[in-house]
């Protein structure tokens, strides 16, 4: 049962003082990211607000303020056309993936 302890090894980071509050849309989304950086694909808002096909784009691109309150995640603008903005990940962000890393390292070992 990896990924039962696994999962309680995630929720005792999550009750940690130093773990920012993050909803359920907020790290389903971090994920999602996540999943398209580690390809190399760089992510604009309007995609990312087609990420989550249960969740409405404007409920995503809320969640993108909070997250880049949070200092998860950063704008960058595109280098030819400053309208468009890509979604880039932070030190706290790596940080983030790195503990959950941890938790899933200690879980299978």
């Amino acid at each position: 049962m990896h990924y039962l302890k696994f999962l309680r090894l995630v929720d005792g980071v999550r009750q940690l003082p130093s773990y920012p509050n993050m909803d359920c849309t907020e790290v389903q989304l971090l994920n999602a990211l996540a999943q398209e950086w580690h390809t190399g694909n760089k992510i604009s808002v309007l995609q990312a607000m087609g990420m989550l096909p249960d969740v409405s784009p404007s409920s995503v691109h809320r969640r993108l303020k909070t997250l880049r309150a949070k200092g998860f995640i950063a704008l960058k603008e595109d280098e030819f056309d400053n309208r468009i903005k890509y979604i880039v990940g932070t030190k706290l962000f790596a940080k983030y993936l790195a503990k959950m890393d941890q938790c899933l390292t200690q879980a299978v070992g």
